[in-house]
């Protein structure tokens, strides 16, 4: 992950279509064959450790063409070169063709062999390359053939890095992947559920069948901590080795390492709860081999939580959002809704409607860094990040999350992805529930309410904790609640939820309003310890319209307001068009509120408006820009770290990169309600 070390605003003028080569730093026509190019320069950078002076994009290699014995010429897009040496066709190490999205590897003119082969076999000293579309990769090794006369070209799960060979990929002590750059991980996960979608004939549970591999992938790379029970080092079994996908017996000797250790996970004391049991990795063995080679390339457990939750919420939002009619509440939402509470390690936290987990996944991760921080107070920047895994602070983070972070859902499918989700974000998956917040306590399910209730023990005792009025009940149990409910007028909510049997109130609010968003204030209200706070996303007609003033009155009366955001149009286009705001509040205590109503409140609010949010209503994203419309350009100084070989120190490398930035107001009000809050 690089870490930005100083910026400054530079003189470049980028067009609205335009975007800076990383490689070169001039500006380049917005294409996706170019979009692709600057993907794979990241990759080749951050993944595989290749300097990018060492790399040449644009490159004419020049050869005779056999038949003719005439001189040809081919441009690749990326040439990489052996470290330090001059930029010539003698030199280099790694040959790149990249196409846009829709070249085929098969095409005659611009695919695999037309293209890539026909250059390596010119350049007698590369014996590796790729071809990619973006939405293909394709890695090839060069031999010759048993004659020596001829070359023959091999397929590969993947090439060598710098200073690596293709020995080490193989080595199933081998005791890390590649640290995912830029969008890698996004492309590796909707290329794998495409590959099942389209290729496997499982169109009705492509997601499922590629969330069982992503869990066995996960279990594999925890267990990498642990001794085996002889004492010997674990040896990786989520693995592909570079030829396996190439013959029937490779492709079944994968599928039995993986079908095992799928079984074992199943088992497992600590993931059984989350299967019900009859889950299987359904996919043939070339399926399987294929998708496990896209996935053993990376390390999940080392990526950045922005990277993984990018990449996750793009398979969940194609399939289990959609069919829902949910969306999700943006990064850039949740960042700042979490960083203006800065929940601690001391803190219980709930998201009552959790979904496929956005809110717990950015609240763990702001804990990791806390206590990361704690734990290696001398260190900053990429070596302070690198340990955001080690053993030691992931222990820690595995007790916060066990012990801290529940979720509740309504839909049993997202409780299962948002499980996924905090696996891979560090645990806690126990701790999320199928229960209709608004239903609880008396939700039709008991065995779940008993689950509950077991956790919210566990929890007490392990924060030494005594019980209230409410025994172990979720009610005054949580520090803190984050959530974006279900509103608008399609989401109904059953009579018998706000109403008793008798047709009395279970909800106050019910008095004046039976939408879900105005209960579920209520419901937050209920599971908020006295002086506990919480952030939601509330309808701006709450906050304003007439007929809810009895709805504001509730609340001022319950809570105080800590703060208030107004929210852009564009906040949650292009999934739904909603006028929303963020509202930041407090549960008083009953002195607290016997105190207001004997004399008038009088307290500060921090209010503010986002009026950019970093897209516009199509979700494109939009840029600053200077007085006369021009797109600004930051010039910054990266920090990341390239890890080589197992028995190599991490390296810190940087680049100097020209970067657009975000138009977006949220990190600003965040900034702005901390200093704020120090003021006070």
């Amino acid at each position: 992950m690089a870490t930005e070390i100083k910026e400054k605003k530079d003189s470049t003028v980028l067009e609205d279509n335009q975007l800076l080569c990383v490689l070169t730093n001039q500006a380049k026509k917005i294409s996706a064959k170019e979009n692709n190019l600057q993907s794979v320069i990241l990759m080749l950078n951050e993944e595989y450790g290749f300097d990018l002076d060492d790399m040449e994009r644009d490159f004419t290699i020049v050869y005779t063409d056999p038949e003719t014995d005439k001189s040809k010429k081919q441009k690749l897009e990326l040439v990489v070169f052996a470290k330090g040496k001059e930029h010539l066709q003698e030199n280099i190490i790694r040959m790149v063709v990249v196409q846009d999205d829709k070249v085929k590897v098969t095409d005659k003119k611009k695919g695999l062999t037309a293209t890539l082969e026909n250059a390596m076999a010119a350049a007698d000293d590369c014996e590796f390359g790729l071809w990619a579309n973006g939405s293909s990769y394709h890695f090839l090794q060069k031999e010759e053939d048993d004659i020596g006369l001829d070359f023959q070209f091999t397929d590969l799960s993947d090439f060598p890095g710098e200073g690596e060979t293709l020995e080490d990929l193989d080595r199933n002590d081998r005791s890390f992947s590649r640290k995912p750059a830029n969008d890698s991980l996004i492309k590796v996960f909707k290329r794998s559920h495409d590959y099942i979608y389209g290729n496997e004939g499982r169109k009705k549970d492509a997601f499922w069948q590629l969330l069982n591999l992503i869990f066995c992938k996960l279990y594999d790379e925890k267990r990498r901590f642990s001794a085996n029970d002889d004492g010997s080092t674990y040896r990786r079994k989520f693995w592909v080795g570079v030829k396996e996908q190439n013959t029937d017996a490779g492709r079944e000797a994968v599928a039995q390492r993986i079908k095992g250790l799928f079984q074992e996970l199943k088992d497992d004391e600590v993931f059984s709860e989350v299967f019900s049991g009859n889950e299987s990795i359904d996919l043939t063995n070339k399926g399987l081999a294929f998708i496990a080679g896209e996935l053993a390339k990376y390390s999940f457990l080392d990526a950045s939580v922005d990277v993984k939750g990018m990449a996750y919420e793009t398979i969940v939002s194609n399939t289990l959002k959609q069919e829902a009619g949910q969306f999700f509440t943006p990064r850039n939402i949740i960042k700042a809704m979490v960083e203006m509470l800065d929940p601690k390690e001391n803190h219980r936290v709930l998201d009552p409607a959790c979904g496929s987990g956005g809110f717990l996944v950015m609240v763990l991760d702001h804990v990791r860094k806390q206590i990361t921080q704690e734990l290696f107070p001398d260190l900053s920047g990429p070596l302070l990040e690198a340990q955001y895994n080690s053993p030691q602070v992931n222990e820690l983070v595995r007790q916060y999350a066990e012990n801290n972070i529940f979720g509740f859902d309504f839909d049993p499918d997202l409780k299962k992805a948002a499980r996924m989700n905090m696996v891979m974000a560090g645990d806690g998956h126990a701790n999320i529930f199928h229960v209709n917040s608004l239903a609880y306590p008396n939700w039709e399910h008991p065995t779940e309410i008993e689950k509950i209730e077991a956790s919210i023990k566990r929890s007490l005792l392990a924060m030494d904790e005594e019980s209230n009025a409410y025994g172990f009940d979720a009610r005054e149990k949580f520090d803190m609640v984050f959530t974006n409910p279900p509103f608008g007028a399609k989401v109904k909510v059953d009579a018998s939820i706000i109403y008793k049997e008798d047709g009395s109130l279970r909800y106050e609010l019910g008095a004046y309003s039976n939408a879900p968003e105005v209960l579920f204030i209520e419901a937050c209200y209920n599971f908020l310890k006295p002086g506990g706070k919480m952030a939601i996303v509330l309808p701006d007609g709450i906050l304003g319209n007439p007929n809810t003033q009895s709805v504001r009155e509730w609340i001022l009366d319950k809570f105080k307001i800590l703060a208030s955001v107004d929210l852009a149009v564009e906040a949650f286009l292009p999934q739904v068009g909603v006028q929303a705001s963020l509202l930041f509040l407090e549960r008083k205590s009953d002195l607290q509120r016997q105190l207001a109503q004997d004399k008038d409140e009088d307290y500060d609010v921090f209010m503010a408006i986002a009026e950019k949010l970093g897209k516009d209503r199509r979700g494109n994203p939009i840029y600053l820009r200077d007085e006369d419309g021009a797109e600004l350009v930051f010039r910054v100084e990266k920090e990341y770290l390239v890890q080589k070989k197992d028995d190599s120190a991490p390296q810190v490398k940087s680049r100097v990169e020209k970067v657009k930035k975000l138009d977006d107001d949220l990190p600003k009000i965040s900034e702005a309600y901390n200093k704020y809050l120090n003021k006070l």
